[in-house]
């Protein structure tokens, strides 16, 4: 006598009820796992650089020259100044060289020549503007000017001048004599502008006059 076998019914249904629940929670799964994965890139990962802290500015030179010569030119390509030094020192916190033995050679916009020599000079960074310490001699050489007026020499003599070269100036709060042509001027201070043609002395002001 001959059998039949016939499937079980009960059993695919609980197969395909089982798959049911794991469909509702594969991505719920699928996230767990994307989690786990990006927690350890991130465990992988090398920490990036701790920047180091920003030194704080000093007076201390970040730099030295010797034996140097630096020169500024205009817009035009025209010489302006010309900076020599035995020896300098940049000071960061303000941004100032200071140099010693120094000379400079400076030229104004109407072509007037001027050169200076201390035992030291403090330059801002543009070299516009100078303080002259120590057996110092300014001279402005004779020329004409932007109206085409003669222009005499003029030559400072003191222990500490000021030299701004924009517009030209000269100031200190020293002894100074100033020579002009033939004349000769000294007093205790001096401000001397040169696009006013005027010099100003105050204390005890000695002038000798020279007849034209």
């Amino acid at each position: 006598m001959s059998s039949l076998t016939v499937p079980a019914r009960g059993n695919g249904r609980r197969l395909h009820q089982a798959w049911d629940r794991l469909s509702l929670y594969l991505p719920v799964l699928l996230m767990a796992l994307l989690a786990l994965g990006s927690y350890w890139l991130l465990r992988a990962t090398p920490d990036a650089p701790v920047p180091a802290p920003a030194r704080p500015v000093t007076h201390e030179p970040d730099y030295f020259m010797r034996r140097f010569s630096v020169k500024v030119f205009d817009a035009r390509g025209g010489l302006k100044s010309e900076l020599f030094g035995v020896e300098a020192r940049h000071h960061p916190d303000t941004d100032t060289t200071e140099i010693d033995q120094a000379r400079i050679r400076s030229i104004s916009p109407e072509g007037l020549v001027s050169n200076a020599t201390a035992s030291r000079v403090v330059s801002n960074r543009e070299q516009t503007d100078f303080l002259l310490e120590g057996d110092v001699v300014l001279v402005r050489e004779a020329g004409r000017d932007a109206a085409g007026q003669p222009v005499p020499r003029m030559e400072f003599q003191g222990e500490r001048l000021q030299l701004v070269t924009e517009p030209q100036r000269v100031t200190s709060d020293r002894p100074v004599r100033l020579l002009r042509g033939k004349d000769r001027l000294q007093g205790d201070t001096l401000d001397w502008r040169g696009d006013e043609r005027v010099a100003v002395f105050s204390g005890r002001v000695r002038v000798t006059l020279v007849p034209r």
